[in-house]
């Protein structure tokens, strides 16, 4: 995987920027002046960031897996240490299917009716691959997703979800929070 060195990556006019960030250069980024990347992230290839008026805040020690996607106007965060597997879409943005309004970006929006949530992945969360999830879901810190699951309404802290819909199907375990603490006193930051 090529990813871009330090100074390509500010040249690419980013809103914030931590460091050691890998970014692949396969990656598409629009509108990067609503992104912030935080420290030790990694983005892999054929992954999209479009950011829309809310913007896209990562955290630091985030990864997110091939050809996964974060799209919409509203507001998505990805909180420190969260994991994003291949081909995970979030958005945040929402055609109405109702049939009262016609669909896609290439129709003026006088005659759509697209409707924009903030969408938050706490700290620790981990979604499974091929999962969507939907404008408006909060995972709270620590929730898990099953691959291929459909995200619709909130996860609570450390509950395991899957399923589409998704629903809870058990507890994660809470001692990655020691060996969080563990790896910050250890003053580790990144794999060469």
């Amino acid at each position: 995987m090529s990813f871009y060195s330090e100074d390509e990556l500010q040249a690419l006019g980013f809103k914030r920027l931590g460091q050691g960030i890998r970014l692949s250069r396969k990656a598409s980024i629009y509108n990067s002046a609503n992104i912030e990347i935080g420290d030790f992230s990694r983005i892999d290839d054929f992954c999209v960031l479009s950011a829309g008026e809310g913007g896209i805040s990562i955290g630091k020690h985030v990864h997110i897996a091939v050809f996964c996607s974060l799209i919409g106007n509203g507001r998505i965060v990805l909180e420190d240490y969260s994991n994003l597997s291949s081909r995970v879409s979030i958005y945040s943005s929402n055609d109405d299917y109702s049939g009262e309004f016609m669909t896609n970006p290439t129709v003026p929006s006088q005659f759509t009716h697209v409707t924009h949530a903030p969408v938050r992945v706490g700290r620790h969360a981990i979604i499974g691959a091929g999962s969507v999830v939907l404008p408006g879901v909060t995972l709270h810190e620590g929730a898990g997703v099953g691959a291929l699951s459909l995200v619709k309404q909130d996860c609570e802290r450390f509950g395991m979800y899957a399923g589409s819909p998704a629903r809870q199907v058990g507890k994660r375990s809470m001692k990655l929070l020691e060996l969080e603490h563990q790896f910050v006193a250890s003053g580790y930051r990144e794999r060469k």
